[in-house]
């Protein structure tokens, strides 16, 4: 599992704020919730991660 430390805390943050995501996202396994880690690593602002978080399971 993912230690918190390790994700982007504007990643934390967004996924606090969509529970429907957060409960699918702690679902996946550990290799594809690293990539969604890696992906939000190259976020630069808090309205692309809020876009990069709605978009992770459409």
């Amino acid at each position: 599992m993912i230690d918190n430390s390790e994700m982007p805390i504007g990643f934390t943050m967004e996924l606090a704020q969509h529970s429907d995501i957060l409960t699918r996202f702690a679902e996946l396994p550990e290799s594809r919730r690293n990539e969604l880690v890696d992906g939000a690593r190259n976020v630069e602002s808090r309205n692309e991660m809020r876009n990069y978080v709605e978009s992770m399971f459409r």
